[in-house]
Parts: C-alpha cells; sequence; structure tokens
C-alpha cells in the first residue's frame, strides 16, 4: 500500500462539520495558496490566545512562518483549517517527532481558535479531523505542550476520551494520548454530533424571525401561500416578505401588512430563518444574501434540481456547497415545508391546505405529496388530537437535512412522544441505525419505505440504491428497533395507538363487543397479525355502555390478557323505537336502536372510565357510531378507533413486536473478543489480492480506515511506503497553531452448493487481478480466501484438485478416507440433480471409477473441475452470507442450503456488527429452524458453533471495508462443531464510509 507523495492534496480530507451551535464550518487542508487567509486570520487573534499558543509574544506572522504553516507533505506534516465563508476561523497543526521509546509513530499538535469562535466546538473537531489524518499516516500518538493558564485548551484534550497522560516540567504541560478510539472516545463524539445535529435542526424549527423569499405582489404563488399559512399559524416572532420586484420605497405588504423588502440585505435586524420560493436560477443569487445577512437556516421550495437530471444535480451540489459555506443548513430543494406548533413558536412554513393540529408526534417526509397526505389525513381523522403533531419537516430531495438530523433532535425534544417517518432512501445507512436504535429505546419510530421494491434511487435523491430485497430492509429495520410498516395509512393507524396507549405486555389480546360477527371477524385479523386472541367475549346487542365499562375492566384486570380489543356496532335492545331511538316496548320485536351523540359520547364515558389508569393497551373498532372516536379521543386519555379489525389488528402487532424489542433492547448482548483473530494478518492478504492501487482508498478514500478498532492492522496497513519520520521540537510545534458427508445426511440434496473456487485449474490458479482504480470488485480464489478467512478463525475444509484419476487418488490420500469427489465448474454449481456430487468414496477403486462415471457423463476434467474433500461429519446443511449493500450497509444473512434458501427465500438477516444476542435469534428467525433443534425425533445440531462462526463472519466484515461480499456454503452444522465446505470472497477497495471516523456531513 503505497502512502500519497509529499503534495498530493488528500481531497478526501475535506468535510463539512456541524459546529457545537448548529452553524457549520468546512475542515479542509491548508494549502499554500491559503497564506493571505491565514495571515488575516492571525490578524484577527487576541494577544493573549497567541502568547497561550506561542508562550510567548507573537504580534505577527513572519513571511517564513507564513511560508511553513502554508506549505506541508501531508504525511509527516498536516495542517487543517476550520473554514467558514472564505476566511479561517480556526487552525490545527501535527508535525511528526522521533518514535517513543516504545516505537510508537508520534507528533506535535497544536491548536490555534480565533476568540470570537471560541465556545463553539472548533477545536473539538478539528481534533477529531486531524487524529484520523494522523492515523491514516501512521502515527500513533499525539504529544501536546500546553501553558497552565491555558485551561480551555486542556480541556478539549481531556474531554476527547482519549487514553491519555500528563507531566509538568519547565512550566510546561506536556500532554500524551493515544489516538486509538477508545469506547469513551467513540462515546464522545457520538454525544457531541447529536448535540450539534440537534441545535442545528432547533434552529431550523424554532426561529425567532422569518424572511420568505418570493412573496408576489399579488395573491396567489407559492411565497404568498407560505406568507398566508405562517400569519394564520400565528408565528409568534417576526415576518418579512421578500421580492426583488417590488417598487422602491414599498415597505409593507397589503392587506397581510408584513413588512416588505427588495433583499433580505435591507433588513436591519437579524433574520433565523430565510423560506425560499424563487426559480432556481435566481437562488444562488438568495442564497449569497442570506449568508451575507446572517441567516442561520434556508427551506428551499424551488425545483429543478437532482430531480431534474446531470444539470439538476450539479446545481443542487452547489446550493449546499455555497450554503455550508456561509454557515447555513438547508431543508430541501423541492421541499414542501416545516411546521412546529409549540405555542412558543407556531410555525407553520408549509404548503399545507390542513396543517395538522397540536400534539406530540414528529414526522418527517421525503414527499412533498406524502407530506400533504400525512398533514391532511391527521387533520380530519376523526380523533386525529391525538396525533396532533409536534414538528413537521418535507425535505424534498433532502440534499442537506435528512432524516438522521431529525432523529438527532427528536431524541432529547420533550416535546415529541412518537416519530413517524416516511423515506425513500437512506443516504448513510449505518449512522441511520445506529441513531434509530438509540432514539426507538426512549420513544417509537414508525417508518413506511417507499420505492421497497424499485431496487432504484428515486428521482433528486444522489444516493445509491438497493439490490436487497424489501423483506430484507423490512427485518433490517426492526433489528434496530424501527416499527416498520408497508403502508402510509398504516403509518397512521400504528402512529395513533403507540402516541395514545401504553405498551402491550405481550400478544394476548382480549375482544369484547356486542357483535358476535365482528367479534369473529377481530379474533381472525388477530391471528392472522400473528397476534394470540383470546375467544370473543359477545355482550349481545342489548348491551349498554355500562355492560361495556363492567366486560372492559374485567378483561384489563385479568393477568391473562396483555391488550383488549373492543368491537361495538350501533346498540339497542330490539323493539319499536321510542324518542332518540330508545326501545319504547322490548317485548315487541322491531329493528335495533341507532345510538346518536349523547349515546356514543356514554358509551366512550364507559370506556374511558373502565381504561382510566390501565396499563394495557385499549384499540376500539367500531361500525357507523357517529361521534364516537371524537368522544373517544378527548384528552387526557384518549383512546384510538379503528374502522375495521384488520387495522386495528395490525396496529396492535406493530405495538406488541415493539414492547418486545425495547425489552430486549435493555440486553442487546455484545460483540465478543476472540483471542485467536489476525486482522493484521488478514489487512496484509487483502492489501496484497486487491493490489497497491486497489487499497489505495481508506476510511475516506485514503489509506487504512481511521475507524478501524485494531491498532495492529491500522499500523501494517499504514507503515508500508510511509516517509521517514521527520523532527520537530516544541517550539516547532507552538508554531503550529494552538496547543460424515460432505452435504449433511438430511440435507444431500444440497451437496452442488460446496461449488469450491479451487486452485488447480486455470482461472482460479493465478492470484486475483488487482481491483481497477474504480473500484471493480475481484473474486479471489477459494485457496487464498480460506486463508483470509482463516486468520479470523473460520477453517474452510481443503479441496483438492482432480483433473485425472491419480491425482484424485493422491489428493484422497493426503486427505485421507473417506472423501467426497465433486465438480467446481460454474455451470454445475448448485445443480445436485445433475449428479456432480459422489459421496462416501472408501477407497481408491471407488474414487477411479466415480471419477470416470463423473468426467464420463458430465464433461471432460478440465470442464467440470473436479475436487477431491474428506467428508465432513453429518448433520444440516447451511448456507452463511454477509454483503455489503450501498443502500443497507453491511448485513450477515442465514439460512438452510439449497432449495428452502434460494426458491422459498427462507432467510434471516442481522446488521453488521452482530452481537452474541443477534446471532443467537438469527439462527431461530427461519421458518426451518426446528430442523436445527432436533425436529421430529433428529439430534439436535451444534447450535453454539454456529453461532460462533455468524459472529466471526461479522466480525471479520466489520473490521475490513474492502470485503464486498463473503458467503460460505455449505456450512454443515454436525451434532458436534461445523465444517464450512467452501467459500466465496469479492473484495473491492473500500468507498468511504462517512458513518464512522470524525464527525462530517454527507456530500451527495
Amino acid at each position: 500500500m503505497a502512502t500519497p507523495s509529499a503534495h498530493e492534496y488528500p481531497t478526501h480530507w475535506e468535510a463539512d462539520v456541524v459546529l457545537r451551535d448548529g452553524g457549520t464550518a468546512q475542515v479542509r487542508p491548508i494549502v499554500p495558496d491559503d497564506a493571505d487567509r491565514l495571515v488575516a486570520f492571525f490578524d484577527r487573534v487576541s494577544d493573549e490566545s497567541k502568547y497561550l499558543r506561542f508562550f510567548a509574544p507573537h504580534p505577527r506572522l513572519s513571511a517564513r512562518d507564513v511560508h511553513r504553516f502554508t506549505h506541508h507533505d501531508y504525511v509527516d506534516r498536516v495542517g487543517l483549517a476550520a473554514v467558514v465563508g472564505d476566511a479561517f476561523i480556526a487552525t490545527v497543526r501535527y508535525d511528526r517527532i522521533e518514535p517513543a521509546a516504545d516505537g510508537a509513530a508520534q507528533a506535535e499538535v497544536a491548536f490555534l481558535v480565533q476568540d470570537d469562535q471560541q465556545g463553539r466546538g472548533v477545536a473539538s473537531v478539528l481534533l477529531e479531523h486531524i487524529a484520523a489524518c494522523a492515523r491514516e499516516r501512521g502515527v500513533r500518538r499525539f504529544v501536546a505542550d500546553v501553558l497552565p493558564a491555558n485551561s480551555r485548551m486542556m480541556k478539549v484534550f481531556t474531554d476527547a476520551g482519549y487514553t491519555q497522560k500528563r507531566s509538568f516540567e519547565d512550566g510546561v504541560v506536556r500532554l500524551e494520548f493515544e489516538l486509538e478510539p477508545t469506547e469513551r472516545s467513540l462515546a464522545v463524539m457520538h454525544a457531541r454530533e447529536q448535540r450539534a445535529e440537534a441545535r442545528s435542526v432547533q434552529r431550523l424549527l424554532a426561529p425567532r424571525s422569518v424572511a420568505v423569499i418570493g412573496v408576489g405582489r399579488r395573491p396567489g404563488g407559492v411565497g404568498r401561500t407560505v406568507l398566508a399559512n405562517l400569519l394564520a399559524a400565528g408565528f409568534t416572532g417576526r415576518l418579512y416578505a421578500v421580492n426583488h420586484a417590488y417598487p422602491e420605497g414599498q415597505d409593507r405588504l397589503l392587506p397581510e401588512d408584513v413588512p416588505a423588502r427588495r433583499s433580505v440585505r435591507d433588513i436591519d435586524e437579524p433574520v433565523d430563518l430565510a423560506v425560499v420560493a424563487v426559480p432556481a436560477a435566481r437562488v444562488p443569487g438568495v442564497v449569497d444574501d442570506c449568508g451575507e445577512q446572517g441567516v442561520q437556516g434556508l427551506v428551499v421550495l424551488s425545483s429543478g434540481y437532482a430531480e431534474a437530471g446531470a444539470a439538476g444535480r450539479a446545481r443542487q451540489r452547489d446550493l449546499v456547497r455555497q450554503a455550508r459555506g456561509h454557515g447555513m443548513r438547508v431543508i430541501g430543494p423541492n421541499a414542501f415545508g416545516v411546521l412546529n406548533t409549540a405555542p412558543p413558536v407556531r410555525l407553520n412554513a408549509t404548503l399545507a391546505p390542513e396543517p395538522a393540529g397540536s400534539g406530540r408526534v414528529g414526522v418527517f417526509t421525503q414527499s412533498g405529496a406524502i407530506g400533504i397526505a400525512l398533514l391532511s389525513g391527521l387533520h380530519r381523522r376523526p380523533g386525529a388530537v391525538l396525533t396532533g403533531v409536534s414538528t413537521f419537516v418535507s425535505a424534498g430531495n433532502r440534499a442537506d437535512v435528512s432524516g438522521n438530523d431529525l432523529l438527532q433532535y427528536w431524541h432529547d425534544d420533550g416535546a415529541t412522544d412518537v416519530v413517524l417517518m416516511y423515506l425513500e432512501s437512506l443516504g448513510n445507512p449505518r449512522k441511520f441505525t445506529r441513531l434509530a436504535r438509540r432514539t426507538a429505546a426512549v420513544k417509537p419510530v414508525v417508518v413506511v419505505k417507499g420505492a421497497r421494491h424499485s431496487a432504484s434511487t428515486p428521482p433528486g435523491h444522489a444516493v445509491p440504491g438497493t439490490s436487497v430485497p424489501a423483506e430484507t430492509v423490512g427485518a433490517l429495520l426492526r433489528q434496530a428497533g424501527v416499527v416498520a410498516v408497508d403502508t402510509v395509512t398504516e403509518l397512521v393507524d400504528t402512529g395513533l395507538l403507540l402516541a395514545a396507549q401504553p405498551l402491550p405486555a405481550g400478544p394476548r389480546v382480549a375482544i369484547v363487543g356486542n357483535s358476535d360477527s365482528l367479534g369473529l371477524l377481530a379474533y381472525d385479523a388477530c391471528r392472522a397479525a400473528g397476534l394470540r386472541p383470546l375467544p370473543p367475549h359477545d355482550l349481545t346487542a342489548a348491551a349498554a355502555p355500562g355492560d361495556f365499562r363492567a366486560a372492559v375492566a374485567g378483561a384489563l384486570a385479568d393477568e391473562g390478557c396483555d391488550a383488549v380489543l373492543v368491537t361495538a356496532i350501533p346498540w339497542g335492545i330490539p323493539g319499536p323505537l321510542g324518542p332518540r331511538g330508545r326501545v319504547a316496548d322490548p317485548d315487541v320485536p322491531a329493528l335495533a336502536a341507532v345510538p346518536g351523540p349523547q349515546d356514543a359520547g356514554a358509551l366512550a364515558d364507559a370506556l374511558r372510565a373502565a381504561a382510566a389508569g390501565a396499563t394495557k393497551p385499549v384499540a376500539v373498532v367500531h361500525l357507523e357510531i357517529e361521534g364516537l372516536p371524537g368522544a373517544l379521543a378527548a384528552p387526557p386519555d384518549g383512546i384510538p378507533t379503528y374502522p375495521a379489525g384488520e387495522r386495528a389488528a395490525r396496529a396492535l402487532a406493530q405495538a406488541v413486536r415493539y414492547a418486545q424489542w425495547r425489552r430486549r433492547a435493555a440486553d442487546p448482548g455484545r460483540v465478543p473478543e476472540y483471542d485467536d483473530l489476525d486482522p493484521a494478518g488478514a489487512a496484509a492478504d487483502i492489501a496484497g489480492l486487491l493490489g497497491e492501487r486497489g487499497r489505495a482508498a481508506g476510511d475516506e478514500g485514503g489509506v487504512p480506515p481511521d475507524w478501524a478498532p485494531d491498532a495492529a492492522r491500522r499500523e501494517s496497513a499504514a507503515g508500508a511506503g510511509r516517509a521517514a519520520a521527520g523532527t520537530a521540537g516544541r517550539s516547532g510545534a507552538a508554531e503550529a497553531g494552538a496547543g460424515g458427508t460432505v452435504t449433511g445426511g438430511g440435507q444431500a440434496g444440497a451437496a452442488g452448493e460446496a461449488a469450491a473456487r479451487t486452485p488447480g485449474y486455470a482461472s482460479a490458479a493465478s492470484a486475483a487481478p488487482p481491483a481497477d482504480v474504480e473500484g471493480v470488485p475481484v473474486d479471489v480464489p477459494e485457496r487464498a480466501a480460506a486463508r483470509v478467512l482463516g486468520r479470523y478463525g473460520i477453517n474452510v475444509l481443503p479441496a483438492l484438485p482432480a483433473p485425472d484419476p491419480d491425482a484424485a487418488a493422491a489428493a484422497a490420500a493426503r486427505l485421507g478416507y473417506p472423501v467426497a469427489l465433486k465438480t467446481t465448474a460454474v455451470h454445475l454449481r448448485h445443480r445436485p440433480d445433475l449428479g456432480g456430487v459422489r459421496l462416501d468414496l472408501a477407497g481408491e477403486d471407488q474414487l477411479r471409477l466415480a471419477h470416470a462415471e463423473l468426467t464420463g457423463t458430465l464433461g471432460a476434467a478440465a470442464e467440470v473441475q473436479p475436487v477431491v474433500q474428506a467428508m465432513a461429519p453429518r448433520g444440516v446443511d447451511t448456507v452463511v452470507r454477509a454483503t455489503v449493500d450501498p443502500g443497507v450497509g453491511a448485513v450477515l444473512s442465514f439460512g438452510l442450503a439449497g432449495a428452502p434458501s434460494e426458491l422459498l427465500g427462507d432467510l434471516a438477516h442481522r446488521l453488521v456488527p452482530a452481537t452474541d444476542r443477534d446471532a443467537a435469534e438469527l439462527i431461530r428467525a427461519i421458518r426451518g429452524a426446528p430442523l436445527l433443534f432436533g425436529w421430529r425425533g433428529a439430534q439436535p445440531v451444534d447450535t453454539a458453533a454456529l453461532e460462533e462462526l455468524l459472529l466471526r463472519l461479522s466480525i471479520f466484515v466489520d473490521e475490513h471495508p474492502e470485503v464486498v461480499s463473503a458467503e460460505l456454503s455449505p456450512v454443515v452444522v454436525a451434532p458436534r462443531g461445523v465444517s464450512v465446505l467452501s467459500a466465496a470472497l469479492r473484495l473491492a477497495p473500500p468507498p468511504p464510509r462517512i458513518d464512522l471516523g470524525a464527525r462530517r456531513m454527507p456530500r451527495y
């Protein structure tokens, strides 16, 4: 692996970051052209700050200083700057020094932060990024000399979470800290990330002043509609209408009587949020005006961006780059708007004709149409007071602010109890699942994902597509605690229940109602949804509200019940109808009474009284009882209603699964540590297989990933080609700135799956070709794959080529009888029906005969590529896979080999890295799992060994981002131990992994 030559600019070190106050900045390497910027920055720093950084008065930079601080080799001398607009606000630099006594490569590091930028978390962000650069260049330890009075800088170092030690000499505090990420340093980074991103969203959702740019002079139009909605909502801050076409001297927009300005620059007070509703061609000028005015964030309603093709994608990238350059975040473009119903804010900067009322549900959508449907549905639905909205964001193309940012915000938002999300793509799936898991541990996150079956990215979303089936995506989301639903209707149904009712302790559902037929339908719906309904309790059509109250109260008190589903139809005792539909003579048959609003109120009061204080959820299914949903929804403890039993049952089933996940999340398991892993050896093997060019991309497109957990692996990966360590004394650092069968007994049909990609035949004999610079995957020969996997304790049963009978006999003599003879040609793989496998060959005569039959029937040896393999103990054939999908992330999959997984799709999936609990659940999640546990009297197999194999493969894939896919098939699970008969491994230079390492915002 080659280290980039001196002066080769590392583009992948550039990053957009969110600061502690929610503003943005760019972090990038310092270059010679930055000389003027550096001098101007230094002039803005106070004399006191200069003294604390340089240990002496240093009023200005000499020409020599400027040259030194702007010329770097990006290996032994690295300088980074935090930039807002075109100006530096902070710098950091490291200079490599002599290795430590223990041989560790080390460097001195120092910072300088502009005085008016201190307290924004700039130094903490720069420390993360300079540490990532240093790790990439093989530096393992930072040394910093700090004056005792510089408590702020010492806090930056000590709070970072790295392992460190401190000493005091000659009036200077020396801090030494290892750059190896620790659990604490990662926790600190994630906590800072959460606070910064949540704050950046809070600035968008709770502005003190809003300028709507593009408000027409005549009624109608997008800008004027948004302005009208802001006024109708009673926005508590200051409003401005902006349009460059307003006549000179016009200062009010009538009849709204809102201050009017030709440009946002003409507003003589701070503007927190700008809603942009002008043609795309005019947006760049508007963004510059907003940046100069100090606007904190933009909601861009304008279209004509990535959804419009290649030119629009370029325009969208320019928009984000321009806005971030001014420290602003962007919702959109092509957005529908934002909403915050909190009484101190009352912000409705949307185009919604019917916004939902105030409530405790947060909503995020990537589609304006779905946003309209959700808000209108919540507004119109009877009883919608239960699911009134706290905050709403429709992000359109979500070029900047995404669902991840909103999850960061909602995690700590006391005004939001339930999160509803409509997503069409996941820009950073690893981060999404991490954030969703954390948020779901405290409040439900309900998601409906569009474009599940199209295997394509929706227009405007500049993110990778996915080839993972929709069922797999749903399973992975559920593993992260997400309540994954299929439709927008189900999204609202489930959110309604989760917002209003306690979580059920289990799947047992009591059904109480006054209609035997409706009760039976509800019973069937519960069974279909995976619940365990109790026999329906029919109160008969003669039931009065008091009967409902007694029955529901009794069901809630029953320890054998976890939830109650009430079914109700219009009620009354048979007889002629008196006034208001009441019975005049119960002895005379007649039509049933139809309850009016007061009767619905009486039933609602009875049900609410029965459910008061209950710790079990109650839901109501009713048919044509006017006024009941609204009466049941009245605060403070409303009960959700549904027009059909199927919808109520699905919502209850989702609540049950979520409650089960919450209980499991309290003990998620752990990723085990195995003493026999050799990540350094595996990294070296992979580097050799890919070749130096293929290995050139690391964590952000460079050499080894800075997030990798094992220092030895990164040391071996980063050491090659590194320039000799330079030397820099304290003064130099101070100048830098601041401070039995092959296939198993019962599953013999899967024998053909042991399709070994074995050395000895033409295509597999040579080493794998290096991946090209574009990252085209490399299929690794099986012997090389077995060697790499063996570094992680995954031992593949050897298979030796048998091009002729003599070679087959020699291979069998080496492996020991009994053996199997099988073909490995591509066209014969996974086709046991063609007879390409001969098992239990006990001697040489049988082997020679089998070889003759095989080649005589299926073709010459060069065509069918036979191999000889030792027999494995009999057991159950399984398949274990790990794949990295750009739209989902790394996925670990398990199933039974052959038809169950290939034909029936009986596979289970978990996200990587998997915990021991994930592995145990994974093998039990498939429908064919009973075969592993002694089905029909068979001997149970060694599931503990199988779980360990799954965990080892998960760790391997997680620690080596070059792995595109790994498949072990078949894996024979015997009563004692497992045997891996064949392994396939695919590698490629890794793409940037923006979910790990130093904090950064994605660039789409």
